[in-house]
């Protein structure tokens, strides 16, 4: 939903989409859906497979659905489903795309309720993943993160204001053939769509 909404947000202003496929349980839903927003839109779509990470990395969200845990969204509920400095690792790769393409921008979508649960979402990994970058290449790329300081219902209320099909997204952290529900980000969901009076286009299990 964030990644999306961001997608049409600043389509202008993109001219590569990058989706990383490391092997969490709902990299299979998220991915066909990029394309499909990405083929909509007409920018370039690539999907980079991080396949090590699965292998080496511990966290629920590569441990099959049943890891997952359900509940509400917060630290700690969710602390399990952390994938280890997973934006570090993707937004270093996304920078060596850019400078590559000659590109000068990277962006990203984390929100404001990832702040407390993912440290790789927080303002100051953000400001100091921007550092990194603009000092580490040639062309002084910069990492961009504008829904840093908003809510998922911010997000729904602006994807709303672009009319974005939503039910062409994917939330759900067990990724399985609808949404569950019942997990964390099931649940951000369907509060963010009760909170701006929209239609939730979802289909849940529960």
């Amino acid at each position: 939903m964030d990644s999306i909404t961001l997608l049409y947000d600043c389509q202008q202003q993109i001219a590569l989409a990058v989706s990383f496929d490391y092997g969490s349980n709902h990299n299979k839903k998220e991915i066909p859906f990029a394309k499909y927003h990405c083929d909509r839109l007409g920018i370039p779509h690539i999907v980079i497979d991080l396949e090590f990470m699965q292998r080496y990395f511990h966290s629920s969200l590569l441990d099959g659905d049943d890891a997952v845990p359900t509940g509400d969204y917060a630290e700690a509920n969710m602390r399990s489903t952390v994938v280890p400095f997973r934006n570090g690792i993707m937004l270093s790769i996304a920078a060596g795309i850019a400078e590559s393409n000659g590109l000068k921008k990277v962006m990203m979508a984390n929100h404001g309720g990832d702040h407390s649960i993912y440290p790789d979402c927080r303002p100051e990994f953000v400001d100091a993943m921007d550092n990194a970058v603009m000092n580490g290449t040639y062309e002084d790329v910069r990492v961009l993160a504008p829904y840093t300081n908003m809510t998922k219902t911010d997000i729904a209320r602006r994807g709303q204001e672009l009319g974005i099909d939503y039910s062409q997204t994917w939330s759900c952290y067990r990724g399985g053939d609808v949404h569950c529900g019942e997990c964390g980000t099931c649940r951000e969901r369907k509060d963010a769509f009760k909170a701006i009076g929209a239609a939730d286009p979802t289909e849940y299990l529960v």
